[in-house]
């Protein structure tokens, strides 16, 4: 675990929005009514890039890189949107990211690129996805309760050609799989052949 970024001794929580130039307010706003329901329990911390600030947390719309590092390493969650970046920095850094993706229909990226990638990615069991304010409530408790659940063997000391091995093959399996097709329907059609 990283060296405490701050004296604050209440659990943190880590969100980030990611770098791309859509707003993605949804994220923030299920974030914001997550930590009103927890009166000041947790602290947060937001990189909200293009996005609102999110109420009740400490905001910043960018974060160097070394510290959104660190801070991962000391959050009990990391939450974040649905891109390969944010999601391999969050597991380098020990932590199963809770990934939130974007979606074209609501004008948060130009397609839906991230919801399959991130159904590739949870049927592996490599991120927690939440597809809805529920959902990501329902994680964040669960981090809180039980840290250890939300941690995993750091994906950083198989180094970065091991990443880009994964990242090439998850995104084969999404190019190879037909439009509309869930993960599961095209893995039970697989297994009956």
């Amino acid at each position: 675990m990283g060296e405490r970024t701050s004296t604050d001794d209440r659990p943190l929580v880590l969100v980030t929005a990611g770098t791309d130039h859509h707003p993605f307010h949804r994220l923030g706003d299920w974030v914001g009514r997550w930590l009103a329901d927890r009166g000041g329990t947790v602290r947060c911390v937001v990189q909200h890039g293009a996005s609102r600030a999110v109420r009740g947390a400490e905001c910043h719309e960018m974060l160097p890189h070394g510290e959104l590092r660190s801070l991962m390493e000391e959050a009990a969650a990391v939450v974040c949107q649905g891109g390969p970046g944010g999601i391999t920095e969050a597991r380098s850094a020990g932590r199963l990211p809770i990934v939130v993706p974007r979606t074209a229909r609501l004008g948060e990226h130009v397609d839906d690129h991230q919801l399959r990638f991130a159904e590739v990615m949870a049927a592996g069991g490599r991120i927690a996805l939440a597809g809805s304010a529920e959902e990501l409530a329902a994680h964040l408790d669960a981090a809180l309760a039980d840290p250890a659940r939300y941690r995993v063997v750091p994906d950083g000391g198989a180094g970065p050609a091991a990443t880009t091995l994964l990242f090439g093959k998850l995104i084969g399996e999404l190019v190879a799989r037909p439009r509309g097709v869930s993960s599961r329907r095209s893995r039970r059609r697989s297994s009956r052949s």
